[in-house]
């Protein structure tokens, strides 16, 4: 497993630790692979995270463009993701129901000193059809001094600068 997956997972992880709404809402997220600037995972669906219809609820959806773009961003080696200053979902279609395990990519389309730039697609789990799509832009300029910043290869699979404590994988 590449270091840049490993270092996402650890991200994930400590996003969970913390209990808060990634905790509540989204604990069945798992990271799958990573490579720089990319993060592609996994979401099983509970009932919990479904609208009344039983489909998985716009919301949950809205807030994996979020969390998934934040996680894109680590991708690149950056520990503290920013705050969120834009967000732009679109629904394609249904995004499955109880038990379904949605495939979600994320990717950075550009990082600057200030802003952050990242696109989060959710996948069907068995026609692979686009179900939504959205943008998310973060404020990054405290993110890039972090001491818990890393440097991959080009990559992913080494740690050039840095290090971080791996723990068990998320």
């Amino acid at each position: 497993m590449s270091a840049c997956t490993r270092y996402t997972r650890h991200i994930w992880k400590d996003f969970l630790a913390y209990g808060g709404h990634d905790a509540v809402s989204k604990g069945t997220l798992s990271i799958v692979r990573c490579t720089p600037g990319y993060v592609e995972a996994t979401l099983k669906i509970q009932k919990e995270q479904t609208n009344r219809l039983g489909g998985l609820h716009g919301g949950i959806i809205c807030s994996l463009v979020d969390t998934v773009g934040s996680l894109a961003l680590t991708t690149k080696g950056i520990f503290q993701t920013g705050v969120s200053t834009d967000i732009h979902t679109s629904f394609i279609r249904g995004a499955g129901t109880i038990g379904d395990t949605v495939r979600i990519e994320g990717r950075v389309l550009n990082m600057g000193k200030t802003l952050a730039y990242t696109e989060t697609k959710l996948f069907h789990p068995e026609t692979n059809k686009l179900l939504a799509t959205g943008l998310h832009t973060k404020y990054i300029a405290n993110s890039h001094s972090h001491p818990q910043n890393v440097k991959f290869d080009e990559t992913g699979d080494n740690v050039i600068e840095g290090s971080f404590e791996e723990t068990e994988s998320a």
